[in-house]
């Protein structure tokens, strides 16, 4: 049998730790002095404490170390270890993400915004919509454009979305995703949809998508600066995307505000 602070020289943890460990019930002395409260630990529980250090440093949460451990199938164990994997990765991507955001937006000199006028006459499409919280707008985007993949197999343009201002003010709102097509039919939630003839400043977005928040506030101060007003729903055209390549350097997604001339007194 090992003292606590033999056993702490052995595994490298403190001896503050390892009461952690016990109190969390994590890792369990083999015995304790019913007298002197003394914790002994035996050799065969070195590689228990070193993997649940190991998971510790992963900020694997206590409960479910706590499975892990007592799990002894070891393929339930790596697809436990192997989920939490995945939720660091996840957050490790929206980090980076964050970063490079937070670079562009603190650059001295951003480059400014190259941005169109255009006027767009009106085109009947092939659409999909629904009102949509924001926290889902991503999920449901992808079912819609499954189904207007499936019903339209040979678009005659980009495909695109239309989204109401709700959406981002109050994280609710009207969302329409279509695809261009000569023959727009009507197939579970695909239906023919004419938009409107509109003027649009338009810029455009590349890269990922994460940052795209930094690219519609610049075009928002260009409409702005350039006396005009938003007159509409936002409309997006994904001229390069996921879809098309999965190199996130070649995306381009034009954001297009419908606007109008404000009269200056």
């Amino acid at each position: 049998m090992l003292t606590i602070g033999e056993f702490s020289r052995l595994t490298h943890l403190s001896v503050r730790t390892l009461r952690r460990y016990h109190d969390a019930g994590l890792l369990e002395p083999a015995s304790v002095d019913d007298v002197t409260g003394y914790r002994s630990y035996s050799t065969d529980q070195i590689p228990v404490a070193q993997v649940v250090h190991r998971l510790r440093e992963l900020d694997v949460p206590l409960a479910e170390v706590r499975t892990i451990l007592r799990t002894d199938d070891p393929d339930t164990r790596a697809r436990l270890v192997a989920d939490h994997l995945r939720r660091l990765e996840s957050e490790l991507a929206r980090t980076r993400a964050a970063v490079v955001s937070l670079r562009r937006l603190l650059e001295p000199d951003p480059a400014p915004v190259d941005v169109e006028l255009r006027a767009v006459p009106a085109v009947t499409v092939a659409a999909v919509a629904a009102d949509v919280s924001h926290d889902d707008v991503l999920a449901w985007y992808a079912g819609a454009m499954a189904e207007l993949d499936a019903a339209v197999p040979v678009p005659s343009g980009p495909p695109g979305g239309l989204y109401d201002d709700a959406l981002f003010q109050h994280g609710r709102g009207h969302a329409l995703v279509y695809r261009p097509t000569d023959r727009p039919a009507t197939v579970g939630r695909v239906h023919p949809v004419t938009l409107p003839a509109v003027e649009l400043a338009v810029t455009t977005h590349t890269g990922e998508h994460d940052d795209i928040d930094v690219t519609y506030g610049r075009l928002g101060s260009w409409v702005v600066a350039n006396t005009l007003a938003v007159a509409g729903p936002v409309r997006e055209t994904y001229l390069v995307g996921p879809r098309d390549t999965p190199d996130p350097s070649a995306w381009r997604t034009e954001i297009g505000w419908p606007v109008f001339r404000v009269a200056v007194p």
